[in-house]
């Protein structure tokens, strides 16, 4: 990323390169970069797919911007996944700058794979590495990462896994995002069936036809309207309850 090099602000030493408007490249001081909406940015980097690579690019459809984020492994994949069913992420992007800063004997610079902004405004920074492949260069960008994400008053995190149980159930529920799974009328009686917790099938046939009901039944899981332990297998005697007033 090249662009017009400015006046430092307080957060010395931490320039920030985006895509503007238009396409334009942009490149600020990291305390100006706070007030730009990345969760809302084009990718600063290509993803190039080609027959032999070792790693897997596509895309993911987030229903919560209902839009696709690009990722280029199975784990940023999942983390576009975890991202859109937390509750409080408003918005991410994939790619969204690159964070350039002086090394010893030269600049460096590093894309984060993802930036999301929660509900009430907060900036979250995310990598993602497998905890075995995070060699000293890779240590030594993420730790400027952090510091950068500090000083600028965003949240840092670098994803190394997920819990592969709550993975696989995130997973089935992701199937049923898209708001064509939601039917209002079985929403309101479902909501209403799981006010006293019981047993996610024996609920499903008070409303009605399993077929016909499960598709709203997963999407509410998936909303956060309906609750169950995650962190347990999911399935027809998972425990199910509503999870905000209805």
């Amino acid at each position: 990323m090249t662009g017009l090099r400015v006046t430092r602000g307080m957060s010395a030493g931490f320039d920030v390169g985006f895509v503007g408007e238009r396409g334009a490249e942009v490149r600020v001081p990291l305390d100006d970069a706070a007030a730009v909406p990345f969760e809302r940015s084009t990718p600063v980097r290509s993803f190039p797919s080609y027959k032999g690579q070792a790693n897997y690019p596509g895309f993911y459809y987030a229903a919560t911007m209902g839009a696709h984020v690009v990722f280029e492994s199975w784990l940023e994949r999942d983390t576009a996944m975890a991202l859109d069913f937390d509750g409080e992420i408003v918005g991410f992007a994939a790619q969204p700058f690159w964070l350039s800063w002086p090394d010893t004997d030269r600049a460096r610079s590093h894309a984060p794979d993802f930036f999301a902004r929660t509900v009430d405004g907060t900036g979250i920074v995310v990598d993602c590495r497998p905890a075995k492949r995070v060699r000293p260069r890779d240590a030594a960008a993420f730790a400027a990462t952090e510091r950068a994400c500090h000083e600028v008053g965003w949240r840092y995190q670098l994803v190394t896994g997920h819990d592969p149980l709550w993975l696989s159930n995130v997973r089935r529920l992701a199937a049923y995002r898209h708001p064509r799974c939601y039917r209002e009328a079985m929403a309101v009686a479902m909501l209403g069936t799981f006010m006293t917790p019981m047993p996610l099938i024996a609920g499903v046939d008070r409303v009605g036809d399993r077929t016909a009901v499960l598709p709203t039944l997963f999407h509410l899981l998936w909303l956060g309207l309906l609750r169950t332990d995650l962190h347990a297998r999911l399935d027809e005697t998972s425990l199910v309850s509503v999870a905000v007033p209805a």
